[in-house]
C-alpha cells in the first residue's frame, strides 16, 4: 500500500522529540530527510541526514528541495539571548517557509509552544482563538512563526498546523506536568493527525495528552482528528509524593507558561 508522502523533512531530528518522530512518522513516507545542527546517528534504510544551521538560507533551500511536507521541530527550545532566538527560531523559520513556498511543499507542521500564550491563566480556559501572550523571547519567536505561517496560507496557499506543545517528556517531572504533559506517543499521534487530515488550511492546536485537568479548549482543532490516548494518572502518586505542592498564588502556578513567567530578560542574564 502506498504511503501518504514520498519524502518528509524533519528539522530538529537530533532533538528529544525529533528522535521520537523519526520512529513514529516512518510509516507515513517512503523517505525521511533528517536535518539538525548536530550530527544525526543510527540512520535507518529509509532515512537520509543533512547537518546545517537554520540561519543558512541556502542550506535550508537545499534541504527542502524535493520534499512533500516539512515537520519543523528545529530551533532553540528554551529562552536564550535575542540574537540566538533571532537567528535560529525567527530567521530560520522564515527560511523554512520561503523554501517550502518555492519548492511547492504541500504542508508544514510547526512545533509552536505553550509559551506563545504563557501569560494566560489556567482559570481563563482559553481556546486557540485567544490572543497570543508570550512569556519570553522564545515565546515571541513562536508567535512570529504562527503569524508567518498564517501569512503563507492566506497569501500562497501553503497549509500549516501549529502545535502549541506544553510539556513533552518521557514522564511528568513535577506537579505542573500532571496537567501539561504530552506523552511521546501522543506527540506522534498529534503530528500524524496534522499530516494526514484531509484539509487543515491554517490550524492551531494545543499539544496535550488526555490528562485529568484540561486547562485549554482544543475543540477548534477537532478537524485534525487527534485523539490522545495517554494521561498522567499512573504517575500521580509518585509525583505528588516526591514534589511538594506549589504556592497556588505564585505566577508560575497561575499562568500556563509556568516558570517561564519568572525569568528575566535573557540578555541581562547573559551579561552577568
Amino acid at each position: 500500500m502506498s504511503k501518504p508522502y514520498k519524502t518528509i523533512l524533519i528539522t530538529g531530528a537530533a532533538g528529544r522529540l525529533g528522535r521520537e518522530l523519526r520512529r513514529g512518522l516512518a510509516p507515513l513516507a517512503d523517505r525521511l530527510r533528517l536535518a539538525d545542527i548536530d550530527e544525526i546517528g543510527d540512520l535507518q534504510p529509509n532515512e537520509e541526514a543533512m547537518v546545517f544551521d537554520l540561519a543558512d538560507e541556502a542550506a535550508v533551500m537545499k534541504a527542502v528541495e524535493g520534499v512533500d511536507a516539512v515537520v519543523h521541530f528545529g530551533g532553540i527550545p528554551l529562552e536564550r539571548p535575542w540574537q540566538d532566538i533571532l537567528d535560529a527560531n525567527i530567521r530560520g523559520s522564515y527560511h523554512i517557509y520561503e523554501a517550502a513556498r518555492k519548492h511547492a511543499v504541500k504542508r508544514v507542521i510547526y512545533a509552536s509552544s505553550v509559551h506563545a500564550i504563557g501569560y494566560h491563566t489556567l482559570e481563563a480556559h482559553i481556546d486557540t482563538d485567544a490572543p497570543v501572550r508570550p512569556d519570553s523571547l522564545y515565546g515571541v519567536s513562536k508567535c512570529f512563526v504562527e503569524a508567518l505561517s498564517r501569512f503563507y496560507w492566506d497569501k500562497f496557499g501553503l497549509e500549516s498546523v501549529c502545535l502549541r506543545i506544553f510539556s513533552s517528556f518521557p514522564e511528568p517531572a513535577d506537579r505542573r506536568m500532571l496537567w501539561s504533559w504530552l506523552s511521546f506517543e501522543d506527540c506522534i499521534r498529534l503530528v500524524t493527525a496534522g499530516l494526514t487530515a484531509p484539509y487543515v488550511g491554517h490550524t492551531i492546536s494545543f499539544g496535550l495528552s488526555d490528562n485529568a485537568v484540561k486547562p485549554v479548549d482544543n475543540s477548534r482543532a477537532g478537524h485534525l482528528g487527534y485523539v490522545p490516548q495517554d494521561n498522567t494518572e499512573r504517575f500521580r502518586d509518585k509525583v505528588e509524593a516526591e514534589k511538594p505542592p506549589a504556592d497556588p498564588k505564585a505566577p508560575s502556578t497561575v499562568h500556563l507558561g509556568g516558570w517561564f513567567v519568572d525569568i528575566g530578560h535573557p540578555n541581562d542574564e547573559a551579561s552577568k
